[in-house]
């Protein structure tokens, strides 16, 4: 082909001086253009094609082959492949102009087939994600080491053809440079291991929610990759960790929360200590229309009725005694309303206990786990409970304490 450019040019009557250069120009051009025309062809008519087959087949798994441009990063390959044999069809080998559309092809196509593979293992880790059960297999970090892996095999490839030298004669080389490699890829090594360790260990998968308060992280995790971990914050942020940080620090998984079929309320109700005081008769008997703690009363009566009975010494003074208070009733009270709530979950851990005082007032603890664990509906589910809480203190005769406000002046000074 060459010389049939050369025998058209001189036919054309072209300076000999220029010929060569003639050549040249005429032969990338041609090049430049068939490999223009195989990408168009390629791209807009034969993945057409193919993207049309593949819309029309039942199976799911072949859409990821074009979500995840497999198609199209091959399809570059095939201008590179026709400039490599066509390079020396029309320009002649000996020129430095041959010798770099030759190495640029090869270097390109070398990258291009890692670009491919990459491709293909990202259409492997979807699949996982889609199908598999198990979510603590490292799957995604163990593609990234093999991502990493071909991609250094294409560069020293790559390298070895601008060199001109044999791939063994690099990697001869890379012993001297591995105290180097190391340092430049700690991070990975380290990312690495603790991947593994993390999937060992099932300490965190996909989905969980965590908290790395170190790193500001407060969410569901996205993907845990061999350098970073993603989370994805309740504010729709992204914050990236260190993977080797979930293994050399704390973090907090709420994923046993979510298993266990319940979620904590753990929350104090603030009484003033001289709202409390003992109950007369006809204050209990006021109470008894309170339906929760109607057993309650009447077995409380009881026991004070047989403990004064077999008292040696009874006297008219409530403090010689036995007698019930109000705080006492109230937190009866509270045990019996979370007893029969519809939302408490009554399988697990659900007690109202005094916690030592301070110097606020008496705090009551509740202490229960709620069977909605969804945040939206477990905040209501809180919310609806302490609220009906601070409306009932009253009925009992007890204050729920607040430091004063203007509203308690304002009333102070009425009062005077």
């Amino acid at each position: 082909m060459q010389a049939i450019i050369t025998a058209w040019l001189i036919e054309q009557g072209v300076n000999s001086s220029y010929i060569e250069l003639s050549a040249a120009v005429i032969g990338c051009t041609i090049i430049l253009l068939l490999c223009s025309i195989s990408f168009y062809l390629t791209k807009h008519q034969v993945l057409v094609i193919i993207q049309k087959l593949i819309t029309a087949s039942k199976n799911t798994w072949d859409d990821l082959l074009f979500d995840h441009h497999v198609f199209s990063r091959i399809a570059l390959l095939v201008p590179f492949v026709l400039l490599l044999f066509l390079t020396p069809i029309f320009i002649e080998l000996n020129t430095l102009l041959a010798t770099s559309l030759i190495v640029f092809a090869k270097v390109a196509i070398c990258f291009q087939i890692a670009r491919s593979i990459s491709s293909v293992l990202n259409v492997i880790n979807s699949l996982y994600r889609q199908t598999a059960s198990e979510r603590y297999l490292p799957l995604n970090s163990t593609l990234q080491v093999i991502k990493l892996a071909v991609y250094l095999v294409s560069t020293i490839l790559a390298i070895s053809q601008v060199l001109d030298r044999s791939p063994l004669y690099l990697l001869s080389g890379l012993g001297a440079l591995t105290a180097v490699l190391i340092l430049v890829f700690q991070d990975t090594i380290k990312g690495l291991v603790a991947s593994i360790q993390i999937s060992a260990n099932k300490m965190v998968a996909p989905g969980d929610w965590i908290e790395l308060p170190t790193y500001g992280a407060d969410g569901d995790v996205l993907e845990i990759g061999i350098n970073t971990v993603k989370v994805k914050n309740f504010d729709n942020t992204i914050t990236t960790v260190p993977t080797y940080a979930l293994t050399s620090g704390s973090f907090k998984n709420w994923r046993g929360m979510f298993n266990s079929g319940g979620r904590r309320i753990k929350r104090a109700i603030v009484i003033d200590v001289a709202s409390i005081r003992f109950y007369n008769q006809q204050q209990i008997e006021g109470l008894k229309s309170v339906q929760l703690i109607t057993d309650y009363l009447a077995q409380k009566q009881l026991e004070i009725n047989n403990e004064s009975e077999q008292s040696a010494t009874i006297t008219a003074s409530t403090i010689n005694t036995r007698q019930l208070t109000n705080i006492g009733t109230f937190r009866a009270y509270i045990t019996a309303y979370l007893r029969q709530h519809a939302k408490v979950h009554q399988h697990m851990t659900c007690m109202v206990r005094q916690l030592p005082a301070t110097e606020v007032g008496l705090p009551l603890e509740l202490y229960f786990f709620s069977n909605d664990k969804n945040w939206v509906n477990y905040e209501a589910i809180q919310a609806d409970i302490f609220d009906h809480l601070y409306a009932a203190a009253p009925l009992f005769e007890l204050r729920i304490f607040q430091h004063p406000s203007g509203y308690d002046w304002q009333k102070s000074n009425a009062d005077a």
